[in-house]
This record gives C-alpha cells, structure tokens and sequence, in this order.
C-alpha cells in the first residue's frame, strides 16, 4: 500500500502522459471488466431501490393515522412530524446511496486491478461494503456529499471540477483500503489538480464513445458500455503512482498468477 507523502512525491514528479497510449489500454482492460461492470450497475440498481422506499416510511405512516392530513389548512403535527421525518430520512439516504456507489465503485476498480495483474482473488463486489470497510465507505461517501454540497454552494461550475478529483479518491481507497480518508482526501485532489484536463479530456471522449456504441447495440448496450469512462482513472493512476509497492507484496504471498 503506498503512503501520502509516497503517492504526493510520484504525482508531483510524474512525465507526461501519452493519450493514444492511456486510451487504448483503457480499451484493452475494459474488454476484460466489461461483464464486471454490468454486474456492478445490476447490483447498483437492485441495492438503491430499498433506499428509496425509506424515505416513503413517515408518508406512509402518516397516511394509516391521517390520510386527510394534507388537505386541511393548517397541517397537524403529525403532518409537521411525517415532512421533518421525510427530509432528515432523505439525507440519510442521499448519504447512503453515495456510500453504496463509492463502495460498489471501488470494488469495480479493484476488479479492474484483479484482472490487469492476473491476481489469484475473486471478484468480490460487496469487499468495501463488508464490515470491515463499510464503516470508512459510509464516512467517505459522506465526505464526498458534503464536498459536493460546498461545491454548489460555490455556484455550480465547482460542481464539474470536483467530480475528478472525487473519482481519483474513490481510486485510491480501492487500491489503498487502509489509507486514513483524510491521506485520501488530499492524494484525490493532489492528483485531480495535477492530471484533470488530461482526464477530463480521456473521460470525455471515452464518454462519448461508449454512448455512441450503446446506442448501436439497440440502446440496451448503454448499460454494458457506460462504465468504459471509468477505465481511464484506473489507468492514470496506474501510470502516475505505480503498483510496484503492491506488485512485491503480491508476490511475497503468491496472489499473483505465473
């Protein structure tokens, strides 16, 4: 696993990277997690649908005791009760729902890392949603929301320069579990900063891309293709931090394929 001051000294060091080069092995890995991909938006939508039925819970509580509740006047207190309960349970949710994207994401780009080095692990997609880790998924996802929040309240732009660095972080917690969020914060940022028109550039076009195959596969394509403009932070990271540190101590426990 790489330190802060490791990951900051190899970002602020780091040679220019080659476009042709970092798209066309995000093509080349993609071809080998596109299946994984598909499960992660699959299980993505099955595990998000309960969470939007909690926010229902003080409405439909309301309406068993009340249902003319909001038709009079002047609410009732349990009216008044059941809209507080709705708006506390829909940050709650906003903040788990992230925290489920950053942990099914993160198991995505472990994948990606599983089957870039021909390592001898499975493709676990819950890992980061496990007891050990979900309790630093749920308070990253909500850092993650509160740097969202303050980025609109910056006015939107903000909104477009964040998302980045946003990704890079959840890259780094996927290749650096054990890394202190705060260390992860910084190192997302410091590589956000150092590499975002490079990446915005590669996303952008792997974006596009991907858009334009789906809808030639009928449409239905757009949920194999979508996740391609992942690929690419994957890989830059890859190319700016290395996995030389992980690489050795793979090999020291035999995880790595001959």
């Amino acid at each position: 696993m790489s330190t802060l001051n490791n990951i900051l000294r190899k970002i602020n060091t780091v040679k220019t990277l080659d476009f042709g080069t970092v798209f066309s092995d995000s093509i080349e890995l993609f071809k080998r997690t596109w299946l994984q991909g598909l499960i992660t938006i699959i299980l993505t939508g099955v595990l998000a649908v309960p969470l939007g039925f909690i926010i229902y819970i003080p409405l439909v509580f309301l309406g068993i005791i009340s249902p003319d509740s909001f038709e009079k006047p002047e609410p009732s207190g349990v009216a008044v009760l059941a809209i507080i309960l709705t708006l506390l349970l829909a940050i709650v949710v906003l903040v788990l729902a992230n925290a489920l994207k950053v942990g099914l994401l993160s198991a995505y780009f472990r994948i990606m890392k599983i089957k870039d080095l021909g390592l001898n692990l499975s493709d676990d997609y819950l890992f980061f949603l496990k007891r050990k880790y979900l309790g630093k998924t749920i308070n990253l996802g909500l850092i993650m929301v509160g740097i969202y929040l303050v980025a609109a309240l910056m006015c939107i732009l903000p909104v477009f320069y964040v998302i980045i660095p946003v990704h890079y972080m959840i890259v780094i917690y996927a290749l650096n579990p054990d890394m202190p969020n705060k260390d992860i914060v910084k190192a997302g940022f410091a590589l956000g900063n150092k590499k975002w028109f490079f990446t915005f550039g590669i996303v952008f076009i792997s974006a596009i891309l991907s858009l334009i195959v789906g809808f030639l596969m009928c449409f239905i394509g757009l949920y194999v293709t979508q996740q391609f403009a992942y690929t690419p932070f994957y890989l830059i990271y890859k190319e700016v931090i290395g996995l030389e540190d992980e690489l050795d101590e793979l090999n020291q426990i035999g995880l790595i394929e001959e």
